[in-house]
């Protein structure tokens, strides 16, 4: 039987600056659309992604891989298919006192897309990343053969598949360890600084802390340039797995660009700088880890033109010279970080393309508009410098130059590619960086 004709639809990034026609592809009983045999592709999960990693004119998606397929609820041990998101698995687990030992920022990703982008969160230095925890993969490459990866077994696909942005082939499934918790709450504490070295040196002060994440008031210059709330949290011990229920925001339809101004932002920003200045308080899961996740397409603020998610890491020797450096770029310029995310990373992993390194990462958050690729290219001199990269997972538009000397083990990455004959695995990222 011939495979079905692909439906034509029309994908967008997340922030909403790349738009393209693409061919949707499923997997039929796990093996890849003959219609794919000689095409490029890439998996696009759940659409998440912010620049132009999933995208491409043919993309797999992995709805149907949806399966749980064995749960260890005694040892915390989930092998599961990769297309689950992130949600759907703390549904099932929680009520058995576990957890993910690691999260981003969101719980509407999938699985397969965490594990490309090895993503990260709010303990990266005391844990790590994702893949510190599995314990094994399958990955399907373009040949339609099915391979088990792990740290012990097919190393070199495995440190390439973490972090390796879906070009190794589709993740169809996982297996890894979950953390053990008491309770569906946090015992957070906030503490309030007034500029980038009081910031910092809560960082210093708080490192043992099991999670650790600064808000950073962006329109904040001058002599309170880096002034921030710091969220310090601690898994609580009552018992308590309450899932406390709570109207969800919808935005239908794309703001005005007008809305989003300097004066809006100062306005928002003081108020919540006040309101969550050196507090104590013990809050849901959710609102700990995922609070953007209660507004429905909160994307569609920044306008039809879209936002950048500009997330960089400095080595921790400088990384008090370079965030402040950057800030300082940012406020003498006339772009606005409408959100400003600081994160300690702990040590680097052995994964050719994991973002994080031991230092200091800041996401920033900025409106699309006229002049501002010439500027993050100005930032990007200035990681450089600093012997900083870029995070993969929210690039669209960073150059061949940066990336390369951002990630020196490309070449590893390459010889995988060549390897396991994976050059049909293509984005509209991987052309443009070359790989």
């Amino acid at each position: 039987m011939k495979d079905k004709k692909p439906l034509l639809k029309n994908l967008k990034s997340w922030g909403n600056y790349f738009n393209i026609n693409s061919h949707l592809h499923y997997l039929k009983n796990g093996k890849i659309p003959n219609l794919l045999k000689d095409e490029e592709f890439i998996v696009n999960a759940n659409g998440r992604g912010y620049g132009d990693s999933s995208l491409n004119d043919n993309v797999v998606k992995t709805d149907n891989l949806k399966e749980i397929i064995f749960f260890d609820s005694e040892k915390g041990i989930l092998q599961c298919q990769s297309g689950l998101l992130l949600s759907e698995v703390i549904n099932k687990i929680t009520p058995y006192k576990w957890f993910l030992p690691i999260s981003p920022g969101t719980k509407f990703i999938t699985l397969g897309g965490a594990i490309a982008a090895d993503v990260h969160g709010k303990n990266h230095h005391k844990a790590g990343c994702f893949s510190e925890f599995i314990m094994s993969l399958k990955v399907l490459i373009p040949n339609g053969t099915l391979i088990s990866c792990s740290k012990t077994e097919n190393v070199s696909l495995f440190l390439a598949t973490c972090g390796g942005m879906g070009l190794t082939g589709i993740i169809t499934e996982v297996t890894f360890r979950l953390k053990p918790i008491k309770s569906a709450y946090i015992n957070q504490k906030t503490v309030a600084t007034t500029n980038l070295e009081e910031t910092f040196k809560v960082f210093e002060n708080f490192d043992t802390s099991t999670y650790l994440v600064s808000w950073i008031d962006g329109m904040s210059k001058n002599s309170s340039l880096g002034k921030a709330i710091t969220f310090l949290g601690e898994h609580a011990t009552d018992d308590n797995f309450e899932n406390p229920t709570s109207k969800k925001i919808s935005i239908p339809k794309y703001f005005p660009s007008f809305i989003l101004n300097s004066i809006s932002i100062k306005l928002h920003n003081l108020y919540y700088f006040i309101r969550n200045a050196n507090k104590e308080s013990k809050v849901h899961l959710n609102s700990f880890f995922y609070p953007l996740d209660s507004i429905d397409n909160w994307n569609r603020i920044y306008g039809k033109k879209g936002f950048v998610q500009y997330q960089i890491v400095i080595p921790k020797k400088d990384g008090y010279q370079g965030i402040f450096k950057i800030l300082s770029e940012v406020q003498s310029s006339k772009h606005i970080s409408y959100l400003t995310i600081l994160k300690l990373l702990g040590k680097e992993n052995e994964n050719h393309l994991s973002f994080p390194m031991e230092g200091y990462t800041i996401a920033m958050d900025f409106k699309v508009n006229k002049g501002l690729w010439t500027f993050l290219d100005k930032l990007d001199v200035i990681v450089s410098e600093y012997n900083g990269r870029a995070y993969l997972a929210k690039d669209g538009r960073m150059s061949k130059t940066f990336f390369e000397k951002g990630y020196p083990r490309i070449k590893e990455f390459n010889e995988v590619r060549k390897k396991y004959d994976l050059e049909k695995l293509q984005s509209l990222q991987s052309k443009r960086l070359g790989l």
